[in-house]
């Protein structure tokens, strides 16, 4: 259904725009936790649609690891401080890396992605050939079949 990489990656693009989109709606409209981790949960969905755009021919499970993990070590950089300095100077490294270490985040990513990796994965996932009808019992049995 879904072989063609360059379909792939124009539906990833349109994705990750739709997901930029809703979180950016949901942001404008609520305050709090729901904008926090609505955000957290479509940001990661983001990168798991960036795991298309790069790698079109990818299996939903390992794009879903490639995306949790990046968004690992992303939240986990911001330990470090690097992201904070950056944020300071671009919005964009802002949006991207964020600014603040938040655990909570860390169990937030993967609701982003297992359900999308989920569905991919049954959208996409191979279905074995249906088996042969039976043969009838008369099937076979032509002109001079069981005679000896």
């Amino acid at each position: 259904m879904l072989s063609n990489p360059r379909l792939i990656r124009v539906l990833a693009a349109v994705s990750a725009v739709l997901f930029l989109a809703v979180a950016l709606a949901i942001r404008a409209l609520w305050d709090g936790p729901v904008e926090q981790f609505s955000g957290t949960a479509l940001y990661a969905s983001m990168v798991f649609a960036g795991v298309y755009l790069l790698w079109p021919r990818v299996r939903p499970p390992v794009a879903g690891a490639v995306a949790i993990a990046f968004c690992w070590v992303v939240e986990c950089s911001q330990l470090t401080g690097v992201p904070a300095y950056l944020s300071e100077r671009s919005l964009l490294a802002r949006l991207v890396l964020g600014v603040q270490f938040d655990p909570v985040d860390l169990l937030w990513y993967p609701v982003g992605v297992i359900p999308l990796a989920a569905l991919l994965w049954l959208l996409t996932a191979r279905r074995p050939a249906p088996a042969p009808a039976p043969a009838s019992p008369s099937a076979g049995a032509g002109a001079g079949a069981g005679q000896r």
